[in-house]
Formats: structure tokens, sequence, C-alpha cells
């Protein structure tokens, strides 16, 4: 009996840790390294630039992570000049997905005005990381603002 309940302890013990380190992975932002990654003709699917930024958003129709992280970049777009939101359900475009390497919903990726990534995020975003993912976007503006 002694045995099972050690085992039990460790296993809450385990269950707990992994998810805590689940936890501070989502909405992380990571900086992607530079030079030229996959030739997105954004256009192409609707998506129209910011002259600063844009934050590319690949949803799902169910993930409710993705309504609140889509909250959070319409709310930051709508108070920056030159930033814009567009948020692509994942089911219609599949290739961009598989291109991407899109694993979980929602990503978020981060364009510069030239429409190159300089960051992505993925799982649900809060308003601190959303921040941190436009910084990285606008590293001078970072700095000013």
């Amino acid at each position: 009996m002694t045995t099972q309940l050690v085992v039990l302890g460790v296993l809450v013990l385990l269950t707990a840790v992994l998810g805590a380190v689940w936890r501070s992975r989502q909405g992380r932002v990571r900086a992607t390294p530079a030079g030229p990654g996959p030739g997105v003709d954004w256009a192409a699917r609707g998506v129209t630039l910011g002259e600063r930024a844009t934050f590319v958003q690949l949803s799902a129709e169910v993930c409710a992570p993705c309504r609140a992280t889509a909250r959070v970049l319409r709310g930051l777009a709508e108070r920056e000049d030159g930033v814009v939101h567009h948020e692509l359900d994942v089911e219609d475009h599949l290739d961009l997905v598989r291109e991407l390497g899109v694993l979980k919903t929602p990503t978020v990726l981060v364009l510069d005005g030239a429409g190159v990534q300089t960051a992505r995020s993925s799982g649900g975003m809060s308003p601190a990381q959303a921040r941190h993912a436009l910084d990285t976007a606008l590293p001078v503006a970072a700095g000013s603002a």
C-alpha cells in the first residue's frame, strides 16, 4: 500500500510539473531568424499588410483561445498606427498551415511592414505577450514607446 501511495504521489507531482511547463509555453513569442522565409503571397490570401506591422493569426472555428487572442490582437492593432490584424481559418488555408509548420491554434505570425516574419507565437496570447510580439517586429519603436 505504501508503494502505491508513493507511485501515486510521484505521478501527481510529474503531472503538475508537466502542466506548469505547458502553461508557461502558451503564447510565448519567439523571434524568427533573419533571412528569407517561406515566400507567402499575403495579398493572394486577402491579407493587406500594415505599414509598420501585421499580425496574421491562424485559428480554428472551435478554438476558445483563438477568440480571446483575436480580441487582444484586434485591440492592440486598433490602438497602434500602421498595425493590422488578420485572422485566417486553418481549414481554409491547409496549404499555408503545412508550409509554415503550424501544429496548434492559435498560431500568430508577426510580420514587419515588408511582410517578412519577425516573430511567431503558439497558444493563447495575453496583452503583454501581444505587446512583446509587436515590439519584436518594431525594435526601434519599442525603445521610444
